[in-house]
């Protein structure tokens, strides 16, 4: 059995949530391929997979939301990309089915949450299986003009397939499909290299994550030091001027590459960053509280702040106050309205994805 993913290539929170998902399955079917296909950063596949065997396809399915930053989008230039999709998608599949017809076993292709995950589907006679919070439908038609284009052919494409699995924070995804929703995905824990835990476990100060995704967000160092009360824990930003300049703040520790910021949620206080989907599960999971920055743009940002609002111990942020370093780390969180029901997302996630093979895929 070959499971197909294909996965967006906006963004590091699609992969993240994905690994959680085979990481599962790998531990129901172990003899099972895990395929996944998109252009996410083959480091970063390989740091949320961990031990689970993943090949990686190199294909581009989707474009997205084109993004200026970790708060903003560029939506002339996700236009002009998504023109060029359409004259080299036709390409792409034939590539992809040529090699899966070659690889002469059954497969299941998941989309998270490409549209033409549905074609691809189609031209092999594979069960398609959709998961995630939102389509890009909901992204496209708001924006209305030439968008609403994309948005039409996306949601045709969603209405096909045998099952849609709903993230939480999810928008409309009004596809007419059979539904399962899910819990929070969440990988397991993994020890951190003791060098580092053993630095965490002497700092006495109140321990805040600081995360913005896979384009992080250019913070000016000074602002940790509006904070000496607090002790922050990044990954190392990209920009080598940066990096040196976060190296000398004394209540700054810059995360090792090999270590996901997951990992070190159970030794902090707070979390500070921007709406994102897994950020918020693995938080919500850990009971941690989270100071968010608001974010424009983009349909799925107002989803998962109600969502912020409704489960998890939260202060909302404008980018201003953010900007200048008022982030209400000394005030007490407001609380949720309940909390999340259920946080095995991935493992009921595997369990559908197994049972979809067992039971459409013809052996022989």
């Amino acid at each position: 059995m070959l499971i197909y993913l294909c996965l967006s290539s906006h963004g590091f929170g699609h992969a993240a949530r994905q690994a959680t998902v085979l990481s599962a399955l790998h531990r129901l079917q172990p003899t099972w391929r895990l395929v996944v296909s998109s252009l996410v950063s083959a480091d970063f596949l390989k740091l949320a997979c961990g031990d689970v065997p993943v090949e990686q396809r190199f294909v581009g399915w989707d474009v997205g939301m084109i993004q200026a930053d970790a708060l903003g989008v560029d939506q002339d230039r996700t236009l002009s990309f998504l023109m060029a999709l359409d004259r080299s998608l036709p390409h792409r599949l034939d590539q992809e089915s040529a090699w899966l017809a070659e690889q002469q076993t059954p497969v299941v292709v998941v989309g998270d949450i490409p549209p033409s995950a549905a074609v691809l589907a189609e031209r092999i006679g594979a069960p398609l299986v959709w998961m995630g919070n939102f389509g890009w439908d909901d992204i496209y038609e708001p924006l209305g003009g030439l968008f609403t284009k994309y948005a039409a052919a996306a949601r045709a494409h969603y209405q096909q397939g045998e099952l849609l699995l709903r993230c939480p924070f999810s928008l409309a995804m009004d596809w007419g499909l059979k539904e399962q929703e899910l819990g929070v995905t969440v990988s397991g824990l993994r020890e951190l290299p003791r060098p580092l835990s053993h630095h965490l476990e002497q700092i006495q100060q109140p321990l805040v994550l600081v995360g913005f995704g896979g384009l992080g967000v250019a913070i000016d160092p000074a602002l940790f030091r509006l904070w000496p009360n607090h002790h922050f824990l990044m990954p190392a930003p990209v920009a080598p001027q940066l990096h040196a300049k976060l190296e000398w703040e004394a209540n700054v520790t810059l995360l090792p590459q090999s270590v996901r910021p997951f990992d070190v949620m159970p030794y902090c206080d707070r979390h500070l960053g921007k709406p994102g989907y897994s950020t918020f599960c693995e938080a919500l999971s850990q009971e941690l509280g989270m100071h968010v920055v608001e974010r424009d743009g983009f349909a799925e940002a107002s989803v998962l702040m109600d969502g912020l609002r409704r489960f998890g111990n939260h202060r909302i942020l404008s980018r201003d106050a953010f900007a200048q370093g008022e982030w209400g780390l000394d005030q007490p969180l407001i609380q949720p309205i309940h909390p999340m029901a259920s946080k095995h997302g991935a493992e009921d996630a595997a369990k559908a994805l197994a049972l979809i093979a067992s039971s459409t895929v013809q052996y022989g």
